[in-house]
């Protein structure tokens, strides 16, 4: 299978892989990965007792509310930006995530 490939320069060709998943499971939410990615990919969430994600900001100062959920852990939101640098695995203390090069189109 032919992937998206890109030549840069001296010519070199690079195939970006783009964020797929992020096992929630290992994740323990401590926005490495949310501060390295410039694209507004990610989005830090609560997960409560029953499963349901609540939207969380990531700051240094920022005081939420801790009791509304049990873990915090990033999801991919808007995986449309994503443009395959790969920075929030390398930044994952946890290696957490799962990347995959973008098909070729048929063409």
């Amino acid at each position: 299978m032919d992937y998206v490939t890109v030549t840069l320069q001296p010519g070199r060709s690079w195939t970006p892989r783009f964020a797929q998943t992020i096992n929630q499971e290992k994740c323990i939410g401590c926005g490495r990965c949310f501060r390295v990615c410039g694209r507004d990919v990610l989005q830090l969430v609560g997960v409560g007792e029953d499963g349901n994600m609540i939207p969380l900001s990531v700051g240094a100062d920022d005081d939420d509310d801790d009791g509304e959920y049990e873990k915090k852990v990033m999801t991919i939101a808007a995986p449309e930006n994503c443009i395959g640098c790969e920075a929030c695995s390398r930044i994952c203390p946890k290696k957490c995530y799962t990347h995959a090069p973008l098909p070729a189109e048929a063409g």
